[in-house]
């Protein structure tokens, strides 16, 4: 699967975006360059128990063990002390960055409830998309029998696109449902 993923990339993606764009050089073709999957527990936060859970859901989704997040500087408001973790997050580059996309777009998207398509408005400006799921259940790892508490997930794509309009084609050429407006 992962091969047929980078020769959809080499033989099809690159060709379209060099003839749509007008690219000189293979090597201003945009490209994927990392994959974050980022959770933060905001009241778990305070329970030992909640942040293993939501370290081995996002270990189990992304195949890799997350890092623990810890607060930068305290906030009395939100009762929050320096040092204190406060979430987790996992970063995929090459061949898990690949599986993940395929994962996410060919199982998981289409198992999320009422979906419609993504909106594009996720883009940053600089050519990377940005969007959140709202619960976990969605992955296939996850046993309904297991989850605590439905906690959400933020997921960041990075590509080397210089606009969104680029980011968004090279997406969408992927495979990514895209929700249109």
């Amino acid at each position: 699967m992962l091969k047929r993923l980078k020769t959809l990339y080499k033989n099809q993606i690159v060709p379209e975006l060099i003839k749509k764009f007008g690219y000189t050089n293979t090597e201003q073709v945009p490209k994927l360059v990392k994959i974050s999957i980022n959770r933060g527990l905001g009241e778990g936060s305070k329970n030992a128990q909640e942040l293993k859970v939501s370290t081995n859901e996002i270990a189990m989704i992304s195949g890799q063990l997350p890092a623990s997040n810890q607060a930068r500087k305290s906030i009395a408001g939100f009762k929050l002390r320096q040092g204190m973790l406060v979430g987790s997050s996992v970063t995929l580059r090459s061949g898990a960055m690949y599986m993940f996309l395929l994962k996410l777009i060919h199982f998981v998207l289409p198992r999320v409830r009422d979906f419609r398509g993504i909106s594009p408005n996720g883009f940053d400006g600089k050519g990377n998309f940005n969007f959140g799921l709202k619960d976990q259940l969605a992955f296939p790892e996850i046993s309904y029998d297991e989850v605590v508490q439905l906690d959400g997930f933020d997921i960041s794509i990075v590509t080397t696109a210089k606009t969104d309009e680029e980011a968004l084609f090279l997406l969408k050429s992927f495979g990514f449902p895209f929700k249109t407006i």
